[in-house]
This record gives C-alpha cells, structure tokens and sequence, in this order.
C-alpha cells in the first residue's frame, strides 16, 4: 500500500505546476473575450467565434506533439538521454510542417464564417481579420509545446506553469496596446486580441528555449549548433503516435461544438443554460487532463527503467486519485449548481436549466475522469490508436446520437431539449471510460516483453 502513496505523492507533484499552466492558459481566452467585450459586443462576439475555428485546428496540432511525452519519458527511464536532442529536433520539424497546415486552414476559415446562418457581414469580417491576425503565432505555439513537452517527459512541469503565467501577464498589456491603439500602434479592436496573443505565444516559446538552453538538469541534451535535416523515420514514427491523439482530441471539440449548434435553434434559455453548464465543466475538466500528464510521464518513465509492474503501479494509482478527485469536484457540482449558476446570470429560468445540467454534469465526472486518465496511461504504453477508436465510437457512435435521439425526437421519451444531450454525454463518456479501462487491463496482461517492445518504438 506504502508504494501506491508514494506513488500518488509524485503523480500529483508533476500534475499541480499541469493544472496551475492549464489555469493560465484558460485564462488567456477569458482575458480575450473581456477586454475585446469591453470595446464592443460585435468584437467580442468576432473573438468568440473566431476561438471556436481556431481551438479544433490548433488542437490537432497540439495533439500531434504529444507523442513526445512519452517517447522522452521512455528514453530518459532507460538511460538513454543521448537519443533525446535528436526526437526534440524532429519534434520542431514535424510542428513546423503542422504549423504550415494550421495557418492554411485558418486562412481560409472566412469561407466557414461567411456561410454561417444569419451571421452580420461586418461580425464576420471581424472574426476573419481575427483569426488571420492569430494564425501568425502557431508555429510559436506548437514550438513552445515541443520544448514544453520535452521538459514534461524529462518530469519537469513546473516551467510550463511559470512560462504560461508569464504569457498571461504580458497578454493583459500587450491586449490593451493592439485593442485601443496605443503607444503608436494601430486601434484594431478585437483583431487586436489576435495579434497580441499571437505575439504571446512567440515570447513564450523563446522563453521556454531560453530555459532549456540554461537549465543544469538538462546540460547533457545538447542540440547540435546546426539544426540538421530532418529525419523521416523518426518523425513518421512521433506522426504514427501522435495522429491518434490528435484525431481524438478533434473528434471531442468537434463534439461539443456540433452539439452547441444542435442547441442553438432550441431558444435563448436553452443556449445560456447549456453554455453555462459546459463552461462549468470545461473548467472542471482540467483536474484529470492535467493529472492524465502526469501519468503519462510516469508511465513512460517506469517502461523505460523496464519494470511493467511499476509501470502498472502509475497507472492504477492515476486511476485512484482521479476518481479521488472526481468525487470531490462531483459533490462540489451538486452542492453549490445554482449558486456557481448566478456568477454567469440571473435570469431565474437560465439558472434553473444550468442548475439541473450541472447536475448531469456531476454524473459524469467518475466516467471522464477515468476516460482521460485511461487514454494518460495508454500514451505512456505508446497504444495511442486505441485512444483514437475508443474516442470515435464512444462520442460519434454512441454519446452523439443517443443525445440528438432524447434531446430533439420523441422515438424514446417526449423531447429532453439541452437535457438529452447531456445524457448522450453521460452515455459516451461512460462507454469511453469501460472500453479504456478495458484495455488498459489487455495490455498489461501482455508478457512483459511485449509491452517493453511496444514501449521502445
């Protein structure tokens, strides 16, 4: 039992400075959406929308960077740091050549935006000119998390924290500077948002390569003086892990996404309830992602050093503390609904809907908790494509139209509006969480050989 303790007692130091450099992140968009609302409605509104391009397209990025977590993690557990500086150089080839990709999707999202139903011309060209402003700060994004990732797989979260607060701060000013026109510069107003934040991501990523460069823990991964040409074998491979990931973290934005525009038709009350309840628990929803980090770094880390039963070890300790977790910010939900409710509105009949999807969503914090952690521990075993079926067939086969079914038809009950939705959710998270669970059991049943082979790719 001891082992286990100790165990959570470093999972939890690696997932804190996660959760604390989520925060931070989080923050950055709230911050946007403020001070572009304190200019006007329509830019607030053009920034809105605009995020709602820009976080699919950059997550597929992102999600395709994390095959290096693992890989790093592996690498370092089994002593082999040398090898390390040469995956991180292929990690910015394959970022570069994503960031290319990114910026000609969103270059071209006008296309999305003008064909939006009843959408004002002068809303729509805001929110084109913002997210062609913010296109420019991709490959500092993705490029920031390639140095991040290396520093999270070497087990080093903290800077991560530090540098996404230093990015925080210098959004404020930087935000006012471009939004009102100061110090010389152009008033943009909400296109301001994104060229500051673009701006941000390049100073967070120079700010990240500058730690790497200095840090004493790292002296040892030297990158060569020349950058190198890059190296096909390796950077199929990190695509080969990393692709899964970031088809499923699209297929879950895409998710929510899809089910705000089913809800939108239903009225005004259903769209505030709806909002609110999943903004709420977007919030919540940092808790096991950020833990699921953790696990993967340990994971990794202990395949690496060659021992699978330590490696189970993490893995059902980050199971534990999440549903630890989970219970908590459950009973959190429950207990204080409409009071979390009245921080975003007042009108009695928004706070009612929020209040009783808030409820729902107390329902299913154990199953996403225990989803998320199991895709954690199935990157440390280097299984990603599982993650990438369960994810599919768990929202898009089950959640999605068993939701669409209760919430707008009456084929099983009188239609549940935003409610069955949430209840699709609950239905989707839950299969995804068994089918992980599932497979975490069938890989560490495997004969260690196997699982250590897997691990070594």
């Amino acid at each position: 039992m001891q082992k286990y303790f100790i165990e959570a007692r470093q999972l939890l130091a690696l997932a804190i400075p996660v959760i604390l450099a989520q925060v931070a992140q989080t923050a950055m968009g709230f911050v946007d959406t403020v001070m572009a609302g304190g200019y006007s409605a329509t830019d607030m509104a053009a920034v809105a929308i605009g995020t709602s391009i820009w976080l699919p397209a950059i997550l597929f990025g992102h999600g395709l960077l994390l095959a290096l977590t693992p890989t790093i993690a592996q690498l370092n557990g089994s002593g082999r740091r040398d090898r390390i500086a040469h995956q991180v150089r292929q990690g910015f080839w394959l970022a570069g050549m994503v960031s290319v990709l990114v910026m000609v999707v969103l270059w071209n999202a006008g296309y999305i935006i003008h064909a939006m139903h009843n959408i004002d011309p002068q809303l729509a060209d805001k929110a084109v000119g913002y997210l062609r402003a913010l296109l420019w700060g991709t490959p500092g994004y993705l490029c920031f998390q390639v140095a991040r990732n290396q520093c999270e797989g070497l087990a080093r979260t903290k800077p991560g924290m530090v540098i996404g607060f230093i990015g925080l701060l210098v959004n404020i000013p930087v935000n006012y500077i471009f939004i009102y026109g100061h110090y010389g510069m152009p008033e943009l107003g909400g296109v301001g948002c994104g060229v500051a934040t673009a701006s941000v991501y390049w100073v967070m990523f120079a700010s990240m390569l500058l730690y790497v460069k200095r840090a004493h823990a790292m002296r040892d991964i030297q990158h060569a003086q020349h950058f190198g040409k890059p190296d096909w074998a390796v950077i199929k491979r990190l695509t080969q892990l990393g692709l899964p990931i970031a088809l499923a973290l699209f297929f879950e934005v895409t998710l929510f996404a899809v089910v705000a525009l089913l809800v939108s038709p239903l009225g005004i009350v259903d769209v505030a309830g709806h909002q609110i309840a999943l903004n709420f628990s977007s919030l919540m929803f940092v808790l096991p992602m950020s833990l699921a980090a953790a696990v993967t770094i340990r994971v990794g880390y202990r395949l690496g050093q060659g021992s699978t039963l330590d490696a189970q070890t993490s893995a059902w300790t980050g199971i534990a503390v999440g549903v630890c977790m989970a219970v908590v910010t459950a009973i959190f939900t429950v207990v204080m609904r409409k009071h979390i409710a009245l921080l975003y509105n007042d009108n009695p009949q928004v706070v009612a809907l929020a209040s009783f999807l808030m409820l729902l969503a107390a329902v299913y914090q154990i199953s996403d908790s225990i989803q998320v952690i199991g895709s954690g521990v199935l990157r440390g075993y280097k299984d990603t494509r599982s993650i990438f079926f369960i994810t599919f067939i768990a929202y898009w086969v089950l959640g999605l139209p068993s939701g669409y079914v209760l919430a707008l038809t009456d084929l099983v009950v009188e239609p549940m509006g935003p409610a069955g939705f949430w209840t699709g959710f609950i239905i989707g998270l839950t299969s995804a969480a068994i089918m992980m669970f599932w497979r975490m059991r069938y890989l560490q049943r495997q004969p260690s050989s196997v699982i250590l082979h897997r691990a070594a790719r």
